[in-house]
């Protein structure tokens, strides 16, 4: 039976997007990989390790410290960057101005790694995001939520 594996598909990342993660991975190596060696080592000088909650917490932070680098080495094999667009079509990486009932917002297509809905950055793999890849200044989004039909009118692409 094969080991289940991620995907292996392509992560599409503006470059900011890639630096992020490139970052995040560089700090997880060689700093916070260091940090929890040492917490480590400090717990073991305590004694005995069998009921040692330093011992225990040291442990359980290195599991997360190195599935997530784990995770960050998948990433950026797979990692696609991708080519700002001007061609007046959104794709990922564009910053797309819109008009919704009365309201005008702005959002960047992003890779799914970097969405962050809160600071406007939605993933091409929302439903949003889908529904504007591809579209024009001018043209209408319909988006089904569960509120109802939302129109999104393309106001600017940049």
């Amino acid at each position: 039976m094969k080991e289940k594996t991620m995907v292996e598909e392509k992560v599409f990342l503006t470059k900011d997007g890639l630096k992020k993660l490139q970052d995040e991975y560089d700090q997880m190596v060689t700093v916070r990989r260091k940090d929890v060696a040492a917490k480590l080592q400090k717990a073991r000088e305590l004694g005995d390790i069998s009921e040692n909650a330093a011992y225990d917490a040291a442990r359980d932070e290195q599991a997360f410290i190195e599935g997530r680098i784990e995770e960050l080495e998948d990433l950026l094999k797979r990692v696609e960057v991708v080519a700002e667009e001007k061609a007046g079509k959104i794709s990922v990486g564009s910053t797309v101005r819109v008009h919704l009932d009365g309201n005008e917002q702005e959002f960047q297509i992003v890779g799914a790694p970097e969405a962050d809905p809160t600071v406007g950055k939605i993933s091409h793999d929302s439903p949003l995001g889908k529904a504007l890849l591809g579209k024009e200044v001018g043209d209408n989004v319909e988006i089904q939520a569960p509120a109802g039909k939302l129109i999104y009118h393309v106001l600017e692409i940049e």
